[in-house]
């Protein structure tokens, strides 16, 4: 097969690659992730370049040609890098790779072409492109890549006992691509990452989750998940999720598997998002149902206070995973915390007082909460989800409703702590917290609106019933 003619191989970076290796009797080839990609058109911004010599010299050479500013050499791995218009180029020289059990670094040396493609970690990135004169387009598949790539396997080139054995991220890298493209992975290749699983040890916490958000973010991340618990790779770095599996029955009574419906959610709420934190609040919405589970003769299975325990488990298992502990571990705990609180209002009356509430705690998450509770309406009984689902859109409208008649997402008290101060001439102390908040959950009831002028007034009546005395009447400007 040739590609000599293909749009993609004509392109300014290839056309000089060409005309340089030509001019210095050196062999080039564009390989990896770019041919697989090509192969299944799908467009690619990544162009790998595979040299059979220097490859930050070749990277040096076609940037000056080129007139591309600023090459980035890594002598470690005889690797460089340049960015061309919109397109990354990445330069290494072609190697062979030894390993020793408790790393994943290899040792390197200079190698063939068939040497580097022995290296891949499967099949369908395995295959190169000739970018040399005598041969210019023509594909170079030692390994049957374009079959599995046509067939939807994923394969490693080598027995996958020792691919996988020399760096264990592969197997990880196997479950993402056969999730990403839909693809099957070979039965020996399955038996080796159940074998190898422990292996995965030696791999930085931050390499593995790097991993796994690309898998969370695919189309149907499910996927994803099941390859890693049948293989046993999730156990070794994920445990709580392992917990949520399986199903106990007991006088009659069952629970659903937590695991299928944790995928299940996370699968609703990748159908209306792509944002890799609202994805990791469905993961982690029912993590504490197993240490919460409790057995009642009369209603059966409950899970009473899980929402809270799993707010509170959520930054440790962030602090494990090597996930970013700021803001968005906040957000995560806090949809978690809260995703009970729509479907209550469905199964209930919905009351202005509990919209409020809601409004307020959720502040401008209240949307994501919202996408997360509607992914989070399961059930085989298809009516019953139509059911509900309708009376969500009832709750919507209401949070709308009450939201521009109230104004209370993130809304703070109209009343300050300086101005409790200086009307009663009292100093810092625990009247304050106590009027403010009487104050604040009275608006939230629907008490009194939020507005300052009856803020106020609430204020002086408070006071009054805790024997404060007035020293200066307060006014709205303040």
């Amino acid at each position: 097969m040739n590609f000599s003619s293909a749009p993609q191989l004509k392109h300014p970076v290839f056309k000089v690659l060409a005309q340089y290796a030509a001019q210095e009797g050196i062999e080039v080839y564009v390989i990896g992730g770019w041919v697989r990609d090509l192969l299944l058109e799908i467009p690619s911004k990544d162009i790998d370049i595979l040299v059979l010599g220097d490859g930050p010299a070749l990277a040096n050479a076609v940037a000056q040609i080129l007139k591309v500013k600023k090459v980035s050499v890594f002598k470690n791995y005889g690797t460089a890098h340049f960015r061309y218009k919109d397109l990354d180029v990445e330069f290494v020289g072609a190697r062979k790779e030894s390993y020793q059990a408790n790393s994943r670094k290899p040792f390197t040396e200079s190698g063939t072409l068939q040497d580097d493609q022995n290296r891949r970690d499967f099949t369908i990135n395995s295959m190169a492109i000739s970018l040399n004169a005598a041969n210019y387009g023509a594909l170079i598949d030692p390994f049957n890549g374009l079959s599995d790539l046509e067939k939807g396997i994923i394969r490693t080139p080598l027995d996958p006992v020792v691919t996988y054995n020399d760096d264990p991220l592969r197997m990880l890298r196997a479950i993402r691509f056969a999730t990403r493209l839909d693809f099957k992975i070979e039965r020996s290749s399955l038996e080796a990452m159940s074998q190898l699983a422990p292996r995965l040890s030696i791999i930085s916490q931050e390499r593995i989750t790097d991993e796994l958000n690309k898998m969370i973010l695919t189309e149907k991340p499910s996927r994803a998940f099941k390859l890693l618990h049948v293989t046993g790779l999730l156990e070794q770095f994920f445990p709580e999720m392992i917990a949520l599996q399986g199903i106990e029955t007991r006088d009659g009574k069952a629970h659903k598997d937590n695991f299928l419906h944790t995928l299940e959610v996370l699968d609703n709420i990748a159908l209306n998002t792509d944002q890799l934190w609202l994805r990791w609040a469905a993961i982690l919405h029912d993590i504490a149902k197993p240490p919460t589970k409790r057995f009642d003769k009369i209603v059966g299975w409950t899970f009473h206070g899980h929402e809270e325990l799993g707010a509170k488990m959520v930054p440790r298992i962030f602090t494990r995973l090597r996930l970013p502990l700021d803001y968005q571990m906040k957000y995560v705990q806090k949809l978690v915390r809260l995703h009970l609180r729509p479907i209550a209002l469905v199964k209930g009356s919905v009351t202005d007082a509990a919209v409020r509430r809601l409004l307020h705690e959720a502040g401008d998450d209240i949307e994501d909460l919202m996408t997360l509770c509607n992914a989070d309406i399961t059930s085989k009984n298809e009516f019953k989800v139509k059911r509900y689902k309708q009376n969500f859109e009832l709750v919507a409208e209401k949070l709308k409703l009450v939201e521009e008649k109230d104004r209370v997402r993130n809304f703070q008290p109209p009343v300050s702590g300086q101005l409790i101060m200086d009307t009663f001439n009292i100093g810092p102390c625990a009247a304050i917290g106590t009027i403010k908040m009487h104050i604040k959950d009275s608006i939230l009831e629907g008490t009194i609106p939020n507005e300052p002028k009856e803020a106020i007034e609430e204020m002086l009546r408070i006071g009054a019933t805790m024997g404060l005395i007035v020293h200066r009447q307060p006014v709205l400007s303040e």
